[in-house]
C-alpha cells in the first residue's frame, strides 16, 4: 500500500460552486490540484456532494456535510476572488474552530493542466 501521503496535511478547498458550475467546477480541480503539488491532501465537497445530492433542493444538507468535512482538515483554503454565501460559512466555521486559512488567488491556478480523464 503506497502510503506517501499518509503525513500530508488535509486541506479544504473552498471556492464557488453556484454561478458557472461548469467553470466552478473547472477551477475547483484546479485547485485540488495545486494542493497535491504543495504536498497536501485535497477535500473537495463540492467535486464530490453533487455526485449524489442536488445542489437545489438539498443546499442545506450539502452544507451540513461541508462543515462535517471542514472539521478533518488542518487547513482551510479560499480559492478565488469571490466569497460566496457558502464560502462565507466554510470561513466562519473554520475560525470557530481554528483552523488555519489561506487565500488562493485564481491566478495561482490558471496555467495548470488537468491530466485527462
Amino acid at each position: 500500500m503506497d502510503t506517501r501521503n499518509r503525513d500530508s496535511p488535509v486541506v479544504y478547498i473552498c471556492s464557488r460552486y453556484s454561478g458557472d458550475i461548469e467553470r466552478n467546477t473547472d477551477l475547483a480541480r484546479r485547485y485540488s490540484r495545486l494542493a497535491v503539488e504543495r504536498g497536501c491532501v485535497p477535500l473537495t465537497p463540492h467535486l464530490l456532494l453533487p455526485q449524489f445530492l442536488s445542489e437545489e433542493t438539498e443546499r442545506e444538507k450539502a452544507i451540513n456535510l461541508d462543515l462535517r468535512f471542514l472539521g478533518l482538515c488542518q487547513e482551510l483554503w479560499v480559492c478565488g476572488p469571490e466569497v460566496s454565501e457558502g464560502m462565507r460559512r466554510e470561513i466562519d466555521c473554520a475560525a470557530e474552530m481554528k483552523i488555519p486559512i489561506r487565500y488562493i488567488k485564481e491566478e495561482e491556478i490558471l496555467c495548470m493542466r488537468l491530466p485527462k480523464a
